[in-house]
Order: C-alpha cells, then sequence, then structure tokens
C-alpha cells in the first residue's frame, strides 16, 4: 500500500489530479459524497487499473489557504511578476496570469522566503504552517481557491487485492474509510489550535481574501485549462464532466445549509 496525494503523479498520470482536487471544485464533504455516492470510485478505478493499482480516499485537509504573501494583493497587476511556490495544477492557473510559479522542496521554502527568492508561498493551513514558520517573513495569509477540498489517497497493488479474501478486502475498505474521516477531522481541530496560537502570538499576521478581479481572473484561468485538458483527453472530460454535474447539485444544498448558518446564524 501507498498514501499520498495523487497530483503529485499528474507528470505521468495527468488524470490522478483530479481525484485530490480541482480549484473552484468541491469542498470536503462534498467530494466524499461524491467518491461514495456519485461516479468517484468508479472514475478513479479507469484511471488507475491500467497501472496496476486501485486507489481509496485517504484523508482531507479540508479547504487549504490560498498562501502566504510578503505584500498585499489589491489588483491583478500586483500579482504580475512575482516569484510564488504554488505546484500542479493551481502553479499553471497562476502563470496564466503572470505569477513567475517555482517548485522548492519543503526543507528550503523557509529560507527561500526569508532570503527573498521566492515573493509567495502556499503550503496547506494553518495545521501544518505554523510549524513551518512562513508567518514570521510574510504577514499577509489569504484564504484559499485553489484547493477547498485536497483529498489524499490510499493506492494498493490490484494484483496483490485480488488475493485477499473478501473478509479482508472489506477489513481495508472499513480501515481506509475510519483513517480518512480521522485525517479530516484531526486537520480542522489542529487548523483551529493553530490559528488561535498564531493570532495571540503574531498579532501583525492579518487574514486577507483576494479581491473580486482576482478571484475571477483566477476562475477564468481555471476553467480555460479544464477546458483544454477535456477537449485532448475522454477519460479527462469524463472526469470533470461528472465533478461538475455533481458539484452543480450538491452545492445547491450546501448554500441553503451550512453556508447560509456560516453567513447569517453562526456569528464568530
Amino acid at each position: 500500500m501507498g498514501h499520498t496525494a495523487s497530483y503529485y503523479y499528474k507528470g505521468t498520470i495527468p488524470n490522478a489530479m483530479y481525484f485530490t482536487t480541482v480549484p473552484f471544485g468541491m469542498i470536503a464533504p462534498e467530494q466524499y459524497a461524491w467518491f461514495y455516492h456519485g461516479e468517484g470510485m468508479e472514475l478513479m478505478r479507469k484511471v488507475y487499473e491500467p497501472h496496476g493499482l486501485l486507489s481509496f480516499p485517504g484523508g482531507n485537509t479540508g479547504n487549504q489557504m490560498g498562501g502566504w504573501f510578503r505584500e498585499e494583493i489589491n489588483s491583478l497587476e500586483d500579482l504580475k511578476g512575482i516569484k510564488m511556490r504554488t505546484p500542479g495544477f493551481a502553479g499553471e492557473v497562476m502563470s496564466e496570469l503572470g505569477v513567475a510559479v517555482t517548485n522548492i522542496p519543503p526543507g528550503e521554502l523557509y529560507s527561500a522566503l526569508e532570503r527573498g527568492t521566492i515573493d509567495a508561498l502556499e503550503w496547506v493551513g494553518p495545521a501544518l504552517d505554523f510549524s513551518m514558520g512562513f508567518h514570521q517573513i510574510a504577514k499577509n495569509y489569504y484564504s484559499g481557491w485553489q484547493e477547498p477540498g485536497a483529498e489524499v489517497q490510499f493506492l494498493i497493488n490490484k494484483e496483490t487485492w485480488d488475493k485477499l479474501p473478501k473478509d479482508l478486502q472489506e477489513v481495508l475498505r472499513v480501515s481506509m474509510r475510519t483513517a480518512a474521516y480521522d485525517m479530516y477531522i484531526q486537520s480542522t481541530h489542529e487548523s483551529g489550535v493553530a490559528w488561535d496560537k498564531m493570532k495571540e502570538n503574531y498579532p501583525d499576521v492579518t487574514h486577507r481574501t483576494f479581491p473580486p478581479e482576482v478571484i475571477e481572473a483566477l476562475r477564468s484561468a481555471t476553467n480555460k485549462l479544464l477546458k483544454e485538458a477535456a477537449e485532448n483527453d475522454p477519460l479527462a472530460k469524463e472526469i470533470i464532466t461528472s465533478q461538475r454535474e455533481y458539484l452543480r447539485q450538491v452545492r445547491q444544498w450546501t448554500n441553503i445549509s451550512d453556508k447560509a448558518y456560516l453567513d447569517s446564524v453562526a456569528g464568530e
């Protein structure tokens, strides 16, 4: 077995990327619903089986943050030419907007930000960002758009799986589903704890959201790249279409339930 984020295989298995997350796509509960009650599991099988693998949802970070920026972003012009670490599909989208995208190894990110080799970076969220110390250098912390529900996967050798008796296959299915849930709630808990500590100990860190013109440009670039991918690969089109159709349906419920509660009822 392996445990990883499938978008790391974008270079060799491009369609694996969609099972981690898609910009402006589903949040974690919506994505889990798509996996287990929509077409997600079947589409993952189509992508991974030719490589001798089976894939199962393996945990979610929840909504990831949009990144740490040395300078505030007030317009599209502010993005042009800045050097930013942001990998995968999000990096392609940022490149469309004129960002100089780089993918620096994790161990070098702090020093790269400190030396000014990069002007901004995107990592995960408070749960994992706090220990990296980015907030000591870049003070503008932006909400995300690029990974609304970043899922990791369990990968299993199909030949080995097929040798297992049915009861042990079921034990694994239940265990993986439980582990995925545990990761999601742990990420939620630790991000809440870390953000609270950050606000208390580093009051100069400011939470920000990208201005509307930046969000619309990011959305347009995302749609352009997804359209190109769908036109060039029938299986990519099948996955993208399935996700969009499922999101259209399930987001209506999210909007009148969780979103409405947070917007009008929950308060602080």
